[in-house]
């Protein structure tokens, strides 16, 4: 049983291309790939689910293709064509160690092959399972899939693991990444990156790194970002899990590269990726949103309507709603409003800006309802951008409910100045203006005292001792003056 195991893994690793997509269209898996992915469904297929029909199917396919070359002179089914040789021996020098390392626990594949070829039981009905999906992430555009997202499995009891891992770059790749541009010194726009993310298959996953993770590309290690510094007391700092550009550290040839991926095993389980990608800038994220992203004005303006139209359920009426000219991100004014399809609000946040920020640190959080506001949410107001042109001195207009719109200019502090006019308290003419200080007030009357309201408190108490002392050198006792002028003024401001 073992041996005709044996025998079938190496008729796999014979097969070309298309015998490869027939036997696994006969089982109802994926045609899709590189010639290696192929190999490496074909084997799993042999190793877990190699049923009778399975194995008579792998022979079929062998011997249609090699029953006209084993009967020519001087070959024979023994020596197999040279192509079939450096095939089985490159697959097999670059798989051993993804499959030690990234595979399934060991299983007793003999006795399950014999259980079903003793006609003990049949194989149930394949079962696909379904694959650990990574999110789309707006600053990267996937151009190929070198790795699916693979399950990182311990070798051993130990807390630190190693899982590596070898591949080689096709001459396409290679010359992507030589022809594109640089985004800064040393880093090129297409990049070789790393994903790693918890082994979910709900739902499409973030990236998230293990703990005491290292990467290590052929004889050199990988910069991993370290952890975002925290300033709220007791609050454990948080790292920035995002894509590992593993370019700069690799061989761009045919060469083959081996990356070794150390993580800590404390129970949870996660997934490697490796994709070659194109790293996009926030200026093309907004032009791209630009060209694709803004919303007809008559649609904003219908929008309008329908937050201000009346419910007849509620007691109180909405005739209008206010909307800042200001983004609340920068506190300037808005050059590109935005905001999210599914926000429930007007208010709009400026896209260059928030762009910029999650170029930075990437959280996608709407900075006015503080919920998810992804890229592909993102919309660009119409009519807000139409009323920025039309509304330069308001920071602030009101939406009706009729769709209209109005400025509303913001009241203008009153300035207190030392030429306002200042009220006269015990004066004849209460109404009347203080004269000026220089002692000719008009109508040729008399300046009244004034008093300097910029003087250090320090300084009326050292008046106020002054006549205390004067007040002893009198003879009789004197009532305490509780200011040095006779009439108080105040300002009328």
């Amino acid at each position: 049983m073992a041996a005709e195991l044996v025998e079938a893994k190496n008729m796999v690793m014979s097969f070309r291309v298309s015998d490869l997509q027939m036997l696994l269209g006969f089982v109802g898996r994926s045609k899709s790939g590189l010639k290696h992915e192929l190999v490496t469904r074909a084997l799993q297929l042999v190793q877990f689910d190699c049923s009778p029909e399975v194995f008579k199917k792998i022979k079929e396919l062998y011997e249609t293709r090699y029953a006209k070359k084993s009967s020519e002179p001087g070959q024979t089914q023994q020596h197999r064509p040279p192509e079939a040789l450096s095939i089985h021996s490159s697959y097999d020098r670059g798989s051993t160690v993804a499959r030690t390392s990234l595979s399934t626990p060991n299983i007793d594949y003999p006795a399950l092959y014999g259980k079903y070829l003793n006609g003990l039981g049949r194989l149930p009905p394949k079962v696909v399972k379904p694959e650990v999906r990574l999110v789309k992430l707006p600053f990267y555009t996937t151009l190929d899939e070198l790795l699916k997202p693979t399950e990182l499995v311990p070798q051993n009891n130990e807390k630190l693991q190693e899982s590596p891992c070898i591949f080689a770059l096709t001459p396409r790749q290679v010359e992507l990444i030589r022809n594109s541009r640089e985004l800064q010194a040393g880093v090129k726009s297409v990049q070789v990156v790393l994903r790693i993310c918890y082994t979910d298959t709900s739902s499409p996953q973030e990236d998230q790194y293990p703990p005491n993770i290292a990467v290590k590309v052929n004889h050199s290690y990988c910069s991993v970002p370290g952890y975002y510094p925290s300033n709220k007391p007791g609050v454990e700092p948080k790292r920035p899990c995002r894509p590992i550009n593993l370019t700069h550290l690799m061989y761009l040839s045919a060469a083959t590269n081996r990356i070794t991926v150390t993580w800590g095993n404390y129970g949870k389980s996660y997934s490697v990726g490796l994709y070659l990608v194109r790293q996009m800038t926030s200026a093309e994220l907004l032009q791209r949103l630009k060209t694709i992203g803004i919303k007809h004005p008559e649609l904003c303006k219908a929008l309008v309507k329908e937050k201000l139209r009346l419910d007849p359920d509620s007691e109180i009426a909405t005739t209008g709603v206010r909307v800042s000219l200001i983004c609340p991100l920068v506190k300037m004014r808005l050059s590109v409003p935005c905001r999210a399809e599914t926000c429930a609000h007007l208010q709009c946040f400026d896209a260059v800006f928030y762009l910029q920020m999650n170029e930075k640190k990437p959280t996608w959080m709407c900075p006015v309802c503080d919920k998810p506001a992804p890229y592909d949410q993102l919309i660009i107001d119409g009519l807000l951008s139409k009323i920025l042109t039309e509304c330069e001195d308001a920071d602030e207009i009101e939406y009706l409910v009729d769709g209209s719109w109005c400025p509303i200019k913001a009241e203008k502090e009153r300035s207190c100045s030392p030429q306002c006019p200042i009220l006269v308290l015990g004066s004849s003419d209460v109404n009347g203006l203080l004269p000026t200080p220089n002692g000719n007030g008009e109508n040729g009357k008399v300046a009244a005292d004034v008093v300097d309201l910029t003087l250090d408190s320090s300084s009326s108490e050292e008046e106020e001792e002054e006549d205390e002392e004067d007040d002893d050198d009198d003879d009789g006792p004197q009532p305490k003056r509780r200011c040095s002028y006779e009439k108080g003024l105040v300002s009328a401001c």
